[in-house]
């Protein structure tokens, strides 16, 4: 039959309250049943709609309308939803919809996951965290609420045999009907990807919020902005616990490839070990004035990055990433390594033998925060400089920053992803701009200042300058000026014993230890949040 008589069965559709289908149905409901049913190209439609734009219901009659006007005998179609619960949700909305509407009694059959036609014809339901789909021959496929699908491997190798399986039949229809999610979720490329080709798919999204819902009641539900962007406006909106925006991870990727070592700078390596679930990631990086005026902030350059995968039956050999280390450490002139002890202790000290500059980096439940903290404000603030990689953008696109307690947070993942290579990076980039061993920062300051155009070079060198080429001279220190005597007057005090008065010496004024001064930034920060509160 044609795509009229389709449209004639989803108008005819009666709803709970009775109304009919067609009398009620926003025009981007017509829309986007017209073009599902159309004849002509294109025959894959990309659909996104508000909470509450009726997107169970509608595919629930799509489907029915498919099986009873145009699914060829035998055909096989295919809804896919994100769980069992939501798949029931739909097959419960198909029954209701066929015991109201006297045109499909007899002529279309519910059960609990499955729809049959008169003609013998199906479409099953099934959810994507259930059993694959290779081997399947589709007529007619949906994915069901795309974007909260989630990320784990099992999910993305359904869509990969989804796609795949959509050239078996000639002229399979297929629908993506789903709420905006996050741009980091893999649904946002596939979105992407079709409108960059509007001959192969169909695209409308759906602003918010929609003309029968009561926006009063939306913001009554006290939800985070992001999400009510994402489940009201339909607006692909990034979750406030995300690493890092999208434009900010954009502004980061601009190095091509591994950067060869430069004479004179001070790099760093660091290594996060992982024998089989995680991978092992060794990076390397050094630290650069964004200008050459004086005072301007430091941007991290990561020059190079290498992965290491296992598995079950063939762990990361430990002794190739310790090659691996000494070679690059040596490279780099001469790096300094650091290294997880509780996870490479004899790494560590086989390093230290061949005479490796290799320490250890404890993992606590401090210096995690410090890092997640110092990777976070790096990107935000655009100081750190990152290879295009696609594996690593993606990773860094989907890690979480968790907060355990005033203004620190850690890094952390959902369940399938991995942030190894945010860990390595982080480790770098909050050694470098001194938010975790600031003294490593002063010393590397003192040992390598900067020429007036910004290269950093040892303080006793000579000859030209490897970036202006200008002579250098070498740097004469001057005798440090004798401090004033500490002022050790204070106010009278009594004694236990009570006899006399006592001067209380005053202590000298001292720097804040890097412990200190983090735990004043952490207090300024939460002050700046208002999450600060006094008792």
């Amino acid at each position: 039959m044609t795509a009229d008589a389709a449209l004639g069965i989803l108008a005819a559709l009666v709803l709970e309250d009775g109304q009919l289908w067609g009398d009620i149905a926003a025009p981007f409901q017509w829309e986007d049943a017209e073009a599902i049913f159309a004849d002509e190209a294109p025959r894959w439609h990309y659909l996104t709609r508000p909470r509450g734009g009726s997107k169970t219901t509608d595919l629930a009659g799509v489907s029915l309308a498919w099986l009873a006007t145009m699914a060829a005998p035998g055909a096989r179609g295919y809804v896919f939803a994100g769980d069992k619960d939501q798949a029931a949700l739909l097959t419960d909305a198909a029954s209701g919809l066929v015991d109201r509407t006297p045109e499909l009694r007899g002529v279309v059959k519910v059960d609990s996951y499955k729809i049959t036609g008169s003609n013998g014809a199906t479409v099953e339901v099934r959810a994507a965290d259930g059993g694959g789909a290779f081997g399947l021959r589709p007529a007619f496929i949906v994915a069901d609420e795309l974007a909260q699908w989630e990320e784990t491997r099992r999910p993305r190798r359904l869509w990969t045999a989804i796609v795949s399986a959509l050239a078996k039949v000639p002229g399979c229809r297929f629908v993506c009907l789903t709420s905006a999610g996050e741009p980091a979720h893999w649904s946002a490329k596939v979105l992407a990807d079709a409108k960059a080709h509007p001959d192969r798919w169909h695209v409308n999204e759906v602003p918010g919020p929609l003309p029968w819902v009561n926006v009063a009641d939306l913001e009554a539900q006290g939800l985070r902005e992001s999400e009510y962007a994402r489940l009201h406006l339909n607006q692909w909106t990034q979750s406030e616990d995300r690493l890092v925006s999208a434009a900010d991870l954009l502004a980061a990727a601009v190095l091509d490839g591994e950067q060869e070592p430069l004479g004179g700078v001070r790099y760093l390596v660091s290594v996060d070990l992982g024998l089989v679930n995680d991978k092992t990631v060794v990076a390397v990086g050094h630290a650069e004035p964004t200008s050459p005026e004086p005072g301007a902030p430091a941007r991290v350059i990561i020059d190079s990055l290498r992965r290491w995968r296992g598995k079950r039956l063939k762990p990361v050999d430990i002794g190739e990433v310790e090659a691996y280390l000494s070679l690059t450490a040596k490279r780099y002139n001469r790096a300094k390594i650091l290294a997880d002890p509780w996870q490479a202790a004899g790494m560590i000290q086989r390093l230290q033998a061949q005479g490796v500059r290799c320490d250890p980096y404890p993992f606590t439940s401090s210096s995690t925060g410090r890092i997640g903290q110092a990777l976070h404000l790096a990107l935000r603030n655009r100081l750190l400089w990152l290879p295009d990689d696609e594996e690593l953008l993606t990773e860094l696109a989907r890690v979480r920053l968790r907060e355990t307690g005033i203004g620190q947070a850690r890094l952390d993942h959902d369940s399938g992803d991995h942030d190894d290579q945010a860990v390595a990076i982080a480790i770098i980039v909050a050694e470098l701009l001194g938010q975790v061993r600031s003294g490593f920062a002063r010393e590397m300051e003192e040992a390598y200042p900067l020429h007036h155009c910004g290269m950093p070079h040892p303080k006793d060198a000579t000859g030209p300058c490897a970036k202006c080429g200008e002579l250098l001279a070498p740097v004469v220190e001057e005798p440090p000026a004798e401090p004033p005597p500490p002022n050790r007057q204070g106010p009278p005090v009594a004694t236990p014993q009570g006899i006399g008065w006592l001067w209380a010496p005053i202590p000298d004024r001292r720097e804040p230890t890097p412990e200190t001064a983090n735990a004043l930034r952490m207090l300024e920060y939460a002050r700046g949040q208002g999450t600060l509160r006094q008792y």
